[in-house]
């Protein structure tokens, strides 16, 4: 069997497995209300926009309260938990040392 005839095989066999899904509401039951637009938007547009807004507030917060601009520099300029000043900060400091690294001595 070839894919143009495999693909609409499988299309069409996954379709009538999903079939039962399209049954009505059992006896007994009572009929669900309709769903808004309003509530659908709700639900799919504007609570998943506000969890990600709150989540971006949240995790540049401590960085706005520090007065930095949340804006991302030279892939140069970021060390995590490094000095603030970057790494030339280090080298001004080691400039008369000779230990360090892999010459260094104990």
């Amino acid at each position: 069997m070839t894919a143009r005839a495999v693909v609409p095989a499988l299309v069409i066999g996954l379709v009538l497995l999903a079939s039962p899904a399209l049954a009505d509401v059992p006896d007994g039951w009572a009929e669900p209300e309709a769903v808004t637009l309003m509530r659908a938007l709700l639900v799919y547009v504007f609570a998943p926009a506000g969890l990600v807004l709150l989540i971006t507030l949240l995790s540049l917060a401590p960085s706005l309260a520090k007065g930095e601009r949340p804006g991302v520099g030279p892939a140069e300029d970021q060390w995590f938990g490094g000095p603030r000043d970057g790494a030339h900060q280090l080298e001004s400091r080691s400039s008369g040392s000779t230990t360090g690294g892999a010459s260094g001595s104990w």
